[in-house]
């Protein structure tokens, strides 16, 4: 009897032909789940009868009470090699192997630099208002050329956006905890002395750290009011980096000139949610990871992933 594999998240409906299925079909019956699995509830309801799950991201927590209610489960696969929403204690004492993949941090540079474009020249506004017979020219872009930018974070993702922001001949400020000077030079950035001499000398604030402990609401009302109010904030990281309501408050007063974002909350985000309609807040649907070449490698490694786990030879393990 085949072992059975749910495949949840796939929103765009592409997991079963992104990728060749084929080197555990014989083993494996794949079923995609299209619908977002919002409560542990719904998870366990919906995974009751699978043996393996492959799950996108960090979306669906898989808490110690989901595992205690998949008793069939044994692979749990997550895309990425970090997961802060997977009881790894929980898995081992029911016996699950979790096991990840790679992912690339090309499409989250370019999807920050798509937004903070798209922010800074009004596209989404005067693109709508020439498809709907509205007004010619209604915005006022934002300059990039010898602004300058700041970022909170200098990683992997930070380090490609700072080159970038130096190609449009911006000045690069970076800080965090603990970014080094060294670091800084390496890519071209200023080491900034305080996360607030950064918010208060940059036109455009980007955000690429890692949540935890010491960068939840980081980024709040004080923070916020010491932003020009010509500047804007973009965050393609976390959602909880950023106090969502302390910036719909600064949307609203005028506190800055505009926001973009690509995390939320909640996700899905909720059809009532204030986010939807914040006045200067260019928003999409967690789309930073969202790229074919992605893709093919979250569920081109989820098969390898499944292959080994069958082999009796897990690879890419987590926890």
């Amino acid at each position: 009897m085949k072992l059975r594999c749910a495949v949840i998240e796939d929103f765009q409906s592409v997991a079963a032909t992104v990728v060749d299925w084929s080197p555990v079909t014989d083993d494996v019956e794949v079923v995609t789940f299209a619908e977002h699995l919002a409560t542990t509830d719904e998870a366990a309801a919906a995974l009751a009868g699978f043996d393996i799950v492959v799950t996108l991201r960090e979306r669906v927590p898989f808490p110690a009470e989901l595992f205690a209610r998949l008793p069939r489960l044994r692979l749990l696969v997550a895309s990425g090699m970090r997961n802060s929403v997977i009881d790894f204690d929980a898995a081992r004492r029911h016996g699950v192997v979790v096991c990840g993949t790679a992912s690339s941090s090309t499409p989250p540079v370019e999807l920050t630099w798509a937004l903070l474009l798209g922010l800074a020249r009004g596209i989404v506004p005067e693109a709508e208002a020439l498809r709907t017979g509205g007004p010619w020219q209604s915005t006022l872009g934002a300059d990039l050329h010898g602004r300058t930018l700041g970022l909170l974070g200098l990683g992997k993702i930070g380090g490609r956006v700072a080159r970038v922001g130096l190609a449009f001949g911006m000045e690069v400020l970076a800080w965090s905890r603990n970014l080094t000077r060294e670091r800084a030079d390496e890519v071209g950035a200023t080491l900034a002395s305080s996360r607030d001499e950064l918010l208060a000398a940059s036109d455009f604030v980007s955000v690429h750290l890692a949540l935890g402990e010491r960068t939840r609401g980081l980024v709040g009302a004080p923070e916020l009011a010491r932003m020009r109010p010509t500047a804007y904030l973009v965050n393609t990281s976390r959602a909880a980096i950023v106090d969502t309501d302390a910036l719909l408050a600064a949307l609203r007063d005028g506190v800055i000139a505009g926001a973009a974002t690509d995390v939320f909350d909640t996700e899905p985000l909720p059809a009532d949610d204030p986010v939807r309609t914040a006045p200067g807040l260019l928003a999409t649907p967690h789309l930073g990871y969202v790229s074919r070449a992605n893709y093919t490698t979250y569920y081109g490694q989820a098969v390898e992933d499944i292959r080994a786990f069958l082999d009796g030879q897990p690879v890419r393990r987590l926890g």
